[in-house]
């Protein structure tokens, strides 16, 4: 019979499976030490909005986020296309590197004094434009550094160091702006992304783009026209779609919460960002310990089910401690609904067409957010934020029973 260390031993083999590949791991790292600086810098840049507009503020974190994200919604899939025709590895080092001048930029803007709202919505543009062209080179490399098998499992390790980061980045940035100011957490943000650019560089996977003589625009259409005929990617896409435009504004609104409904600063921001976080990290574990599994799909519509009522709890709660424990699960929640749904996707997509399918997965998902928050801020100035997030949990919970009745898509998956 086997000890308790061999056990252990299995049980880590399991979750880490994605790391034993050398060049999964090398990214893996570099993408967390430059995560970690992506999450200061939207506890900082959050409460620089909150600073800059006073009474408007609900309106402008809304307009932040959906102007950080419109190239991702609008370019992406071009992205998409490009990644297939193109050297993937260059077209995530070109994105660092503009990532990495925007970040300095705000810390520059900042540091004088002469910071006015335009400049942190440009400047949020300009890094989303950066990643409507790295994000789908990123994502469509992934499957090539790892085998199929271990794909649900790269991607929840993907997800596991995004998430580790919303722990460790708010922290951090908390002890940051008590002690130095903004002005740290956005330079911080900027030198991060030398490890990232590092590892890109180190990476020794190669791609070979394809080569079809054919014009972007009917490499893109190929891609539309594949995702129209599959009635299992195109549900996956929609559901990747409402999750994010129903479920991440909460995200968005956690600084209204903390000002308006328990009367907190700064300090206590970052924690319920944190406790989101360490919830969406246990989520990710969960996927990593699963990895390939019959049902997802099911999975996948009654965790968004779960996540919707969560919403409404959240909402409704005035205790500061239930909160948190709700961040908690909902954080864990909304990973585990966007992790499987992300592995199903690249599972359905070939791989002469993973590029502009992940693209147009990626306009769904990170799309959402946008326009999501767009809409949830415009709604929480006439309504309130707690109304809103109300309305948003009451949709999720239809959405999912109106996959979960439906004879053909994702269900069935």
């Amino acid at each position: 019979m086997p000890g308790p260390t061999s056990q252990v031993e299995r049980v880590l083999r399991r979750l880490a499976a994605a790391l034993t590949y050398r060049d999964y791991r090398v990214l893996w790292m570099g993408a967390f030490t430059s995560s970690i600086g992506t999450w200061m810098q939207k506890v900082a840049q959050s409460w620089l909005v909150l600073t800059l507009t006073g009474s408007s503020s609900a309106f402008f974190l809304g307009l932040d986020s959906f102007l950080g994200d419109l190239p991702i919604l609008l370019l992406t899939m071009v992205g998409g296309a490009i990644a297939d025709r193109r050297d993937r590895r260059q077209m995530m080092l070109m994105s660092q590197y503009i990532q990495m001048g925007t970040a300095f930029a705000l810390a520059a803007l900042v540091f004088t004094g002469t910071i006015h709202i335009w400049h942190v919505l440009t400047l949020s543009c300009i890094t989303g434009l950066a990643q409507a062209f790295g994000g789908p080179a990123y994502q469509s490399l992934l499957p090539l550094l790892v085998t199929k098998q271990d794909v649900p499992n790269a991607i929840a390790l993907n997800s596991i160091q995004f998430n580790l980061a919303r722990v460790v980045g708010p922290l951090l940035a908390g002890g940051a702006l008590a002690a130095f100011g903004m002005v740290a957490c956005f330079g911080l943000n900027g030198l991060s992304f030398v490890a990232v650019i590092i590892a890109i560089m180190s990476l020794r996977v190669t791609h070979i783009p394809s080569v079809s003589g054919q014009s972007l625009a009917h490499e893109m259409r190929t891609g539309f026209e594949h995702v129209r005929r599959d009635p299992s990617l195109l549900s996956v896409i929609v559901l990747a779609f409402s999750t994010s435009f129903l479920g991440l504004p909460v995200l968005t609104f956690l600084p209204l919460f903390v000002q308006d409904v328990f009367h907190a600063g700064v300090v206590q921001y970052t924690q319920m960002m944190a406790f989101s976080g360490a919830g969406a990290v246990f989520g990710a574990l969960v996927v990593a310990w699963l990895g390939r599994f019959p049902g997802m799909g099911r999975r996948v519509l009654m965790l968004q089910l779960a996540l919707g009522a969560i919403l409404v709890a959240f909402a409704a709660s005035r205790v500061l401690i239930v909160s948190e424990v709700l961040l908690l699960a909902g954080g864990a929640l909304l990973m585990m609904v966007s992790s499987l749904n992300t592995s199903l996707a690249q599972l359905l997509a070939p791989n002469e067409l993973r590029g502009r399918v992940i693209g147009i997965y990626m306009v769904a998902f990170r799309g959402g957010m946008p326009l999501g928050s767009l809409v949830s801020g415009y709604l929480a100035n006439r309504l309130s934020a707690p109304t809103v997030l109300t309305i948003n949990g009451v949709l999720l919970v239809a959405v999912a029973c109106s996959f979960l009745l439906r004879g053909q898509g994702v269900r069935d998956v």
